[in-house]
């Protein structure tokens, strides 16, 4: 064989070893990054999860005062009925 195809083919296998080593590491890299994407989608739909139970618990919360201005008020309204105060 003559030296240029000698040094033609040992280029070819660098250049083919240098881009599956780049194809590896990219691969790594994008797998990494998508990996710390969905931790962070997971946290964001724990805490959209977590604000809606607080409105839930809000409006339960809301409804049971209102009960209890109203059952205030009634004791309002009997006590000035019966003269107590």
């Amino acid at each position: 064989m003559s030296d240029g195809i000698i040094i033609a083919l040992i280029g070819l296998c660098g250049s083919g070893l240098g881009s599956l080593i780049g194809a590896v590491i990219s691969g790594k890299v994008w797998q990494y990054r998508i990996e710390q994407l969905e931790i962070r989608v997971e946290k964001h739909n724990n805490l959209i999860e977590r604000v809606y139970r607080i409105e839930e618990e809000q409006t339960v919360t809301g409804e049971k005062i209102k009960v209890l201005n109203h059952r205030v008020k009634d004791l309002e309204n009997e006590v000035k009925t019966y003269g107590l105060s």
